[in-house]
């Protein structure tokens, strides 16, 4: 799929995440002519590939008259300090794109105004090989082609839902913007309980991360729900039963989880004020 592009899409901030984006775009055939990079210190990964596809780094943002979109890929704690530097492209009346944590719609219409088009999503770390996932909210201002090639330019580092209300944002947040580390926490819990009942540690941890990977593999390439695929591979009376037994109590895994989630979302909200 091309993405094609009427005007330039200044991408501020080449971070892991900005600069997947870039990739991700790049090898959908996006020309670079187009884009526009701001970021004062792009990582030397992100800048060779920058100056290998020939991409306007740090031009100056009175030169840019034609801004079509601008994607906003900067740290949370550096958004309000980067907003002026490019307020001045709201001229170009462009599509807000935000992928800054905890960074409110309003945030953005307080340098872009209140009629200014803008999209808040959430996505996550799995971005950096193409397989994240993307939740995108709108304000009343974005137009369907601009909802489109906010889809487009998502698709490229992984799926894109979209949310009804902003506030949903926070619960995304959540559950698969915070989701990663999760998965990540039980492939090491995995891996050292398997240590305490006497693995090499070496073999315990590629145990933990195969098993995961694998197992995250099958759900997607199958498509059965997630309880479909624990039944099937838990006998009555076996082994896997007598640790679901102890994973699916009372105050097991999905009191933690709701729990922890729950956690998350309150700190999501106070973040975005």
């Amino acid at each position: 799929m091309t993405i094609s592009l009427a005007g330039r899409l200044v991408l501020v901030g080449a971070g892991k995440m900005g600069g997947a984006m870039l990739e991700g775009w790049l090898k959908e055939d996006i020309d670079p002519a187009k884009l526009a990079v701001i970021d004062p210190a792009p990582s030397a990964d992100v800048k060779s590939l920058i100056t290998q596809s020939a991409i306007s780094l740090n031009p100056p943002i009175s030169g840019i008259a034609d801004a079509e979109i601008i994607v906003v890929a900067v740290k949370p704690q550096t958004a309000t300090d980067a907003m002026p530097a490019i307020a001045p492209l709201r001229s170009s009346r462009p599509l807000i794109l935000s992928v800054v944590a905890g960074k409110t719609i309003a945030f953005f219409e307080e340098y872009f105004g209140s009629d200014a088009p803008i999209i808040r999503t959430i996505p996550n770390t799995p971005a950096a090989v193409g397989r994240a996932i993307t939740a995108m909210a709108a304000n009343k201002n974005v137009s369907s082609t601009q909802h489109a090639l906010a889809r487009a330019l998502l698709s490229a580092i992984g799926e894109v839902v979209t949310v009804a209300h902003e506030r949903q944002i926070d619960a995304v947040t959540a559950l698969s913007g915070s989701g990663p580390a999760y998965v990540f926490l039980l492939t090491e819990c995995l891996a050292e309980a398997g240590k305490k009942l006497g693995l090499p540690e070496e073999l315990a941890t590629r145990l933990a991360r195969a098993t995961v990977s694998g197992s995250g593999e099958l759900m997607r390439v199958s498509g059965l729900p997630a309880a479909t695929l624990r039944q099937n591979v838990t006998s009555p009376k076996g082994t896997t039963h007598a640790a679901l037994q102890v994973l699916m109590a009372e105050n097991g895994m999905m009191k933690l989880f709701e729990d922890a989630l729950a956690a998350a979302e309150k700190r999501s909200r106070e973040l975005a004020g």
